[in-house]
């Protein structure tokens, strides 16, 4: 897995650090899985902008997968995500 960033979308100051996995990425298109860092309430209704661990960006939605619950810490869930358009380099 890979660490990147997710920002809901409009707000950058609002970082999200992310262990994802790209699992598909074709002509505009591309999708994978992450689970957040450190516990965040993440709201899968809202579309976000991914920053991938090479420094692309691209905006995609998100869908809640699976809970796992650990003793006495925060639910932590898994959540999918899709993208269209392409993956480009950020500006910054």
């Amino acid at each position: 897995m890979s660490i990147g960033k997710l920002y809901p979308l409009g707000d950058e100051q609002k970082v999200i650090g992310i262990d994802y996995r790209l699992v598909g990425e074709v002509k505009k298109r591309w999708w994978g899985d992450f689970i957040a860092i450190e516990y965040s309430r993440i709201n899968d209704k809202v579309r976000y902008t991914i920053e991938l661990e090479d420094g692309r960006r691209g905006l995609c939605a998100i869908h809640k997968e699976v809970g796992r619950a650990a003793t006495g810490t925060p639910t932590r869930y898994r959540y999918s995500f899709k993208g269209v358009g392409n993956l480009d380099k950020s500006k910054k």
